[in-house]
This record gives structure tokens, C-alpha cells and sequence, in this order.
């Protein structure tokens, strides 16, 4: 079921706003410093999307949906206690993140040029040393007046790159409480998936470079080694750890999430369809069409010889279907559109109103990366910001690896790097169609 709430909506001071006007100003400068010699062929725009044909007819691909036995979830239920809600995590915060003008001068280097960021915080090192920044969603994302609940709420990915051998790749979210803009707490959540017919679980395995909370339910990027493609949980299934130790799974005391004290299974996935089926890495929500559509695409190597290619799956408008794919006659999740970007490095993906936002990431020698504004008409091509006395077009973050946008209060949220940040749609779009690539500004 859906949850509704209402919240007003609070304003960053004056103080705050000028810090990040005079933090842009200052990587401006510094972006002047890149030479011509550093340019890439992107900076000269990927031209127009380009429709694929794979798109559409029976041969489209797809992705199989495989949900965890309901005798599953409610053994494993039936022996960690009664699954809690998102607003039971949030009020068991394990720290709070820094606000813009408490950030430091290497953390803001992470920020974009152009446009700016409205709201900026980081993580404390002490907290995520040894862990991999990933994808971002919201409550804007999960329903269309922006809580969930009574609740504003910020997800933010990480896995683990430090620690034992096990101990790489797990995978948790952050559930950052952002009822109040001035001070962000969060909890942590450790990502899991049902073994055992239920009587015990493992944690997620993955770089989490993609997620969507939709309705009650989070889809996650998954590249664990085996056939999934996304997974699915629930965010009314929260579970409690009654152990708080490193250890993973039902241990002789209990319940124990690797240090966190709530645990999040699985409730089913998505697998590929065969050969040629879409993998997805970065993926975003796109409320601007009829029905929703999860939007979709894959990373590419920076100045490689591989095109990226962008999908859209339709969201099931079906009853007890709730945040689920749009099942087609045969069962698997149909991608309904199809496109072709030139652009390489591909990091994160969004979709609103007609136009896609693509965002590479920086590449070598370069500081920063390049946010793109594509549509498939050819007279607009590809819009990005430009910086510098040169007119370069890296202006945008280091490596943002998903895009979240959140309707009801017009801002995309990322993360690059410790700093979590957000900018207008609004910006977005006239920064970039201010100066198209390979036009000159008037």
C-alpha cells in the first residue's frame, strides 16, 4: 500500500547558498587550468539518440521475473520477529552528515561546476572508509508527493572494497532521515538475500550503481556473479539484527547484519532473458510517462570503441503488482523503447519529459565529469554546460553514478565521491540548452 504524508518544504539560509555560489566559483577557476591537449572526442557532444528497432516485435528483450516463496519470507520472518517499516529505522540513527560549509576543500572538488549544487553534505571518512559509493533514491521517487509515510527520506548505496575477503562487495544503504534539510541523520541497512528456503540469508553481493525505490519496492542493480539483474526488496520488510558483529547471517547468538542493526532480504529479482538481454547498471524512475517507466542503461569505457545503449520498462499498473515491472504475455518484462547514445564513460541515466540526461565520468587528466542533455531530434543533438575560458564542457561532478529526481520538489539528487548533493531539474536543462555542443554561445 501506498503511504501518503504532507511536509512544507524548508529553504537552505542565505549563508549556505553563497558558500556553494562561492564553491562553484572557485572549480570554475579551476577548470580554466584544463588544456585543449585534455579535451575528448565527447566534449564535441554524442549527437542525437539513436532509436533502436530491438525496441519493439516479439524479439525485444526482456527480463524474467523470480519472486522468493512467501512460505520463504515469513520462516525467515517467523524466526528474526516481526519485520519493521522505514520510519522504525530512521529513528534509531547511527550518525548525521556534514553540511556544505563543513565540508572539506578536497570533498567539494567532487562537486559540479556548473551547474551548481542547491544542497550539499558529506559522509564522515570514519564511517565509510573502506566503502564504495553507489546509487541514490528518495521518497520522491517512491511516491509522487515526496514522503513516505510522514517521512522525507534519502537512500544512498555502498559496498564494501576494504575488510576480509567476505567482506567484499557487501552491500548496504544508507536511510538518510531528510525531514529536516539542515541536519541529516542515517541509519544503516545491510542488503540481503534469502538462502535456505528462508531459514537463513547472505548478503548482497554488488556495486550497487543503480536503484529505484517505486511504490514499497527497491530495485537494485545486481552484478553478484550470477543471473540477476536487479534485485527486489520490499520496504515494508525490514528486519531487526540482534547481533551487532561482523558476521552475516544466523550466527549462535542470534541474527548478525555485519555491523548493521537492520537487515533488508530480498523478496525476488529479475533475471536476464538470454543472450543479448539487457544488462542494467545504472537505472533511474521517469514519472513524466504513462504508465512510469524504469529507465535504463549501461556503463561503457571511457573513449572506447562501444556504443551505450538505453532502455525503458514499463511499470505494472496491475493490482498486487505494487513496484513490480509490467509483465508481458510470456511473463518477462518487456523494454517498450530502445536507444543508442554515442557517448562513452556512461555513468548514470535519467529520463523526464522527452529528454535524457546522461552523465560521464571524468576521464584521464580530466578533474571532472560531463553531464549531457540528449533528445532523438537531430537539430538538438546533445547540450551540455559549458566552463572555463575554453568553453569546456567536463563541468559536471567526478563520477555520479545514478540521477534521482524528486517531482514534488524539483531537484536531482547524486553522490560523487563523500558528498551527497542536489540541483534543480530546471538547471539542469537551461544550463545545457544554453550552449549546445558544437555551437557557439550567443
Amino acid at each position: 500500500m501506498r503511504q501518503r504524508g504532507r511536509h512544507r518544504r524548508r529553504r537552505r539560509g542565505r549563508a549556505v547558498r553563497a558558500f556553494l555560489a562561492g564553491t562553484a566559483l572557485a572549480l570554475t577557476a579551476a577548470a580554466t587550468m584544463i588544456s585543449a591537449s585534455q579535451a575528448t572526442v565527447t566534449d564535441e557532444g554524442p549527437g542525437a539518440l539513436k532509436p533502436l528497432a530491438a525496441a519493439t516485435g516479439t524479439g525485444r528483450p526482456g527480463l524474467t521475473q523470480d519472486m522468493v516463496p512467501q512460505a520463504d519470507l515469513n520462516r525467515l520472518a517467523g524466526a528474526m520477529g516481526t519485520p519493521v517499516g522505514v520510519g522504525t529505522v530512521l529513528a534509531h540513527a547511527d550518525g548525521a552528515l556534514r553540511d556544505a560549509d563543513d565540508c572539506s576543500t578536497a570533498e567539494r572538488a567532487d562537486l559540479p561546476v556548473s551547474p551548481a549544487a542547491t544542497r550539499a553534505y558529506c559522509w564522515n571518512s570514519g564511517d565509510t572508509e573502506g566503502w564504495q559509493p553507489g546509487a541514490v533514491t528518495t521518497s520522491g521517487d517512491a511516491d509522487d508527493d515526496g514522503v513516505w509515510g510522514s517521512n522525507r527520506v534519502v537512500l544512498s548505496a555502498w559496498s564494501a572494497t576494504g575488510g576480509t575477503s567476505a567482506d567484499q562487495g557487501l552491500a548496504r544503504v544508507a536511510f538518510v532521515d531528510a525531514n529536516d534539510l539542515g541536519r541529516l541523520s542515517y541509519t544503516w541497512v545491510l542488503l540481503a538475500v534469502p538462502v535456505d528456503g528462508g531459514r537463513d540469508y547472505r548478503g548482497l553481493v554488488s556495486h550497487v550503481s543503480g536503484m529505484v525505490w517505486y511504490q514499497d519496492k527497491l530495485l537494485v542493480t545486481a552484478d553478484d556473479g550470477d543471473a540477476a539483474a536487479l534485485y527486489v526488496y520490499d520496504m515494508n520488510r525490514v528486519q531487526r539484527a540482534d547481533v551487532i558483529g561482523e558476521a552475516v547471517g544466523r550466527t549462535d547468538g542470534g541474527w548478525s547484519a555485519h555491523g548493521s542493526r537492520f537487515v533488508l532480504p530480498a523478496v525476488g529479482s529479475y533475471r536476464l532473458d538470454g543472450t543479448g538481454t539487457p544488462r542494467p547498471t545504472t537505472i533511474s524512475l521517469d514519472r513524466s510517462t504513462a504508465p512510469d517507466t524504469l529507465v535504463a542503461g549501461e556503463w561503457t569505457l571511457d573513449g572506447g570503441d562501444r556504443v551505450a545503449r538505453l532502455w525503458r520498462f514499463p511499470f505494472s499498473t496491475a493490482a498486487g503488482h505494487a513496484g513490480l515491472l509490467a509483465p508481458g504475455a510470456d511473463g518477462r518484462a518487456r523494454v517498450s523503447e530502445a536507444y543508442e547514445t554515442k557517448l562513452t564513460g556512461v555513468r548514470g541515466v535519467l529520463s523526464y519529459g522527452g529528454a535524457w540526461y546522461v552523465s560521464r565520468a571524468a576521464g584521464a587528466g580530466e578533474r571532472h565529469g560531463v553531464l549531457w542533455r540528449q533528445t532523438t531530434a537531430e537539430k538538438d543533438g546533445a547540450r551540455a554546460a559549458e566552463c572555463g575560458t575554453a568553453g569546456s564542457h567536463t563541468c559536471w561532478s567526478t563520477r555520479t553514478e545514478s540521477l534521482s529526481y524528486w517531482a514534488e520538489t524539483g531537484e536531482v539528487w547524486t553522490q560523487s565521491g563523500r558528498v551527497l548533493f542536489a540541483t534543480p531539474l530546471s538547471t539542469l536543462a537551461s544550463t545545457a540548452s544554453d550552449h549546445p555542443a558544437g555551437m557557439p554561445a550567443q
